[in-house]
């Protein structure tokens, strides 16, 4: 049964939805109901029923699912034994004795947030909350540390190979490629999307060019300018958030901290998954291109993080920061602490598969065929996506629910499936900051102890200036079908984009306009 037009009503009263209250998990879960009541004969008892027999639970029970699930609970141990046994607070202190300008300290954080690529809540709280000594030694505005922290924390987690949005991320791909009867690897797709994802890397390169120009425009040249000349790291009316949750969760004592307590384990954790995809796609009876094309993805993640959490666990028990009932504790944590991208991940398993039932992607394919050239499609995606997530404040639910609707409209009209995955995840970390309301917005405030206001009216020039550039390059690779000359015109349009805004919004442009005023 064909349900046309009304096909696209599940998806879109769950954005609708989404954007009213602000919560993606009734968002999310309303529009499972309304398919379902559309697909029992419009009955809202059966639908309610339907929800439940035909969508969720079985989102939750096959094969698949309990394997995403299961490397996620993983990974919520991990983030929370990493900050049990304080490794980044060791790296913190040996980077802070080799800083001495304030370039160097917005360098460092750069670096440091780099580093912890794994997960984006433990990146914005550590980094604020370690680094922040340094930069204020160096009379770095706590609105510039703010905003290092927080363009760094959720690019990172989409850029490198491994993390808590990553497991998300390929949860959604490898449901929706069996909605959609297609093979191969989710982790592969997942990777080829990385080079793609062009907001995220923008949004790191005007990081380094501010850091190593420290060519500042907009509020944040006034910050800037304020904290060096005057020492005012704050503005005089500033209410800098509470750190104290960052304090509780890095609690461990200076001489039991050591850089190997993080290192090691994410090594490991890296380390671990090249060889485990090689096993599990039957290395060497498949050559190295076959066997990594067959390999189980998500059971090599997981079986890599089982054995990172394992070693990070005995670390801490060898160096005695806790003992084996706390060790057990941690475990029952940080599973408990990924509830939410439990139930988010299981609504947006069970939409996907009522839009696939109703026809939504069949119905959008020939819309966009009718009207929309396929070279736009890419910048649409980044658009609503931004959308979502800036009223939203959460890249998650964005991922959740515009994941499922552009798989199958890139696959049907031709286009790469990689670009239109990274086009959704670079519309939701664009949107995420610029959002007010995000979560790692707000806990990069919290982390680097900055006025929460002041750090959302510094960042959005920033942020506006490598989402434009995001558009640019995404049109242009849509337009070329070429991932280089679309990268390319996006850092060229960044360049000039920071050079036209230093010319007209840098520190002496507001310098005379204030003494105009």
């Amino acid at each position: 049964m064909s349900f046309g037009l009304f096909s696209l009503f599940p998806p879109l009263l769950a954005i609708l939805l989404a954007l009213v209250t602000r919560n993606v998990i009734p968002a999310l879960f309303c529009g499972v109901w309304l398919g379902a009541t559309m697909l029992s004969g419009g009955n809202p008892a059966a639908g309610l029923y339907d929800s439940f027999a035909d969508f969720i639970i079985p989102s939750v029970g096959d094969e698949w699912s309990a394997t995403v699930l299961i490397y996620c609970g993983l990974f919520g141990v991990l983030i929370t034994v990493l900050q049990r046994t304080g490794g980044a607070h060791a790296i913190a202190r040996a980077i802070s004795s080799k800083v001495a300008s304030p370039r160097g300290a917005q360098g460092a954080t750069l670096g440091f947030g780099v580093l912890i690529f794994f997960e984006d809540y433990f990146n914005a709280l550590t980094v604020g909350s370690v680094m922040r000594p340094i930069t204020d030694r160096m009379r770095v505005s706590r609105e510039k540390l703010a905003y290092i922290v927080d363009s760094t924390s959720a690019p990172m987690c989409l850029l490198g190979p491994v993390s808590t949005w990553v497991v998300f991320v390929m949860g959604l791909i490898g449901t929706q490629l069996g909605e959609m009867d297609m093979t191969g690897s989710e982790y592969l797709i997942y990777l080829s999307s990385i080079p793609l994802n062009f907001y995220a890397w923008l949004a790191l390169l005007l990081i380094l060019v501010i850091v190593v120009t420290q060519s500042d425009f907009g509020p944040m040249a006034k910050a800037e300018q304020r904290a060096r000349v005057s020492g005012k790291l704050l503005a005089d009316d500033a209410q800098p958030p509470s750190d104290r949750e960052a304090t509780e969760m890095l609690g461990v004592a200076e001489e039991s901290s050591r850089k190997r307590n993080m290192l090691v384990p994410i090594l490991v954790l890296v380390g671990m998954i090249p060889p485990l995809f090689l096993w599990t796609g039957n290395f060497p009876e498949n050559d190295l291109i076959t066997a990594m094309g067959e390999a189980e993805g998500g059971l090599s993640i997981l079986i890599a993080t089982f054995l990172a959490v394992s070693v990070a666990l005995g670390m801490g028990l060898q160096q005695r920061l806790f003992d084996f009932r706390e060790a057990m504790d941690l475990v029952v944590t940080g599973i408990k602490s990924m509830t939410l991208v439990y139930i988010i991940l299981t609504l947006a398993w069970s939409i996907g598969s009522v839009t696939s039932q109703l026809g939504t992607a069949d119905y959008l394919v020939t819309l966009a065929q009718a009207g929309i050239a396929p070279s736009l499609i890419p910048v649409l995606l980044f658009l609503i996506g931004s959308l979502v997530a800036f009223t939203t404040g959460t890249s998650y639910g964005t991922f959740a629910i515009m994941i499922p609707i552009a798989m199958p409209v890139a696959a049907a009209m031709d286009m790469s499936l990689s670009l239109a995955i990274a086009a959704v995840l670079s519309g939701g970390i664009f949107g995420d900051h610029c959002s007010p309301i995000s979560d790692t917005t707000i806990l990069s405030s919290a982390g680097s102890s900055c006025d929460h206001i002041d750090h959302v009216r510094t960042q959005l020039p920033y942020a506006m200036s490598a989402g434009t550039s995001g558009i640019i390059a995404f049109f242009v690779a849509g337009l070329t079908d070429s991932a280089w000359i679309g990268g390319l015109s996006g850092v060229a349009a960044l360049f000039t984009v920071v050079l036209v805004l230093r010319w007209a919004w840098g520190p002496k442009a507001s310098a005379q306009y204030d003494s105009a005023s």
